[in-house]
């Protein structure tokens, strides 16, 4: 079975330097591709890289900002240079910001228009129009690609506090379903993961208390969680590979396999 080899394949993973993107660059290399690690961490960034290599794969590190076509751009013609023509694009850049987070001290009617833009384009212009306008055309001309956009459980449903996100995430999913449809016939297959919930550093300590015990936010996310626990990054991998490949998944595009432990399965 070599459905999920991903031998002789670049892949370019914006927002390779965060916590799931860098376990998807990492999973993506073990399963065969040379990875370019996208971001703008140099530290974090070039630490990916370091493991990747460390296990006998193949990766390099890009600085670049998923909010700017020219520093993608700069980045593009590097990865060309190194690793060769990028036939896997993944978009995982994005996140919320505490601006446009709403609470009592701080309700919907105070988010400002500015705060707002800013929020929405990490998301959508970062996460998914700049990028895939600047490598998706070349993958066309090429007639190979697959192109992988990271959405989230708040797209389906909008999530308690976090409306800019949430508001976001559903437009990189609609923006998905389009692409998908645009390049089709171009050998181009675009596709969305949808992640559950997935603990990082910058949203532990709203998870977890000092000892170790889940905050009541946590309870609330775990009583709609089917599997009753939070995902780990590494459990995104096999979707992202699934994707990824043009063997196991060649009459798959415009869909969204959601990794979320059962979270939008639950009702009442």
């Amino acid at each position: 079975m070599k459905l999920f080899d991903l031998s002789g394949e670049v892949a370019v993973v914006i927002g390779g330097t965060g916590v799931l993107g860098g376990a998807l660059a990492e999973g993506l290399a073990e399963a065969g591709a040379k990875v370019a690690v996208v971001g703008r961490s140099a530290e974090r960034g070039l630490a990916r890289a370091k493991a990747i290599e460390s296990k006998g794969g193949k990766a390099g590190f890009f600085v670049a900002d998923a909010v700017s076509r020219s520093s993608l751009a700069e980045a593009h013609q590097k990865i060309e240079a190194s690793l060769g023509a990028p036939t896997i694009l993944l978009n995982a850049a994005g996140g919320n910001d505490p601006k446009v987070t709403v609470t009592p001290e701080h309700p919907f009617e105070a988010i400002t228009v500015e705060d707002w833009c800013a929020n929405f384009d990490l998301n959508l212009v970062g996460g998914v129009l700049l990028p895939c306008q600047e490598f998706g055309p070349g993958m066309c001309q090429r007639g190979k690609g697959s192109i992988i956009n990271v959405a989230s459980a708040a797209a389906h449903i909008p999530l308690s506090r976090v409306v800019t996100y949430s508001a976001a995430k559903a437009a990189v999913l609609n923006v998905t379903k389009f692409l998908a449809r645009e390049w089709a016939l171009k050998g181009v297959r675009v596709n969305a993961i949808t992640p559950g919930f997935f603990p990082a550093e910058q949203n532990r300590k709203l998870l977890f208390n000092d000892d170790g015990s889940p905050t009541p936010r946590t309870q609330a996310i775990w009583g709609h969680t089917s599997m009753k626990r939070f995902g780990e990054s590494r459990e995104l991998v096999g979707a992202a590979v699934f994707l990824a490949s043009s063997k196991a998944s060649s009459f798959v595009t415009g869909a969204d396999i959601v990794v979320d432990g059962g979270f939008l399965s639950q009702s009442l």
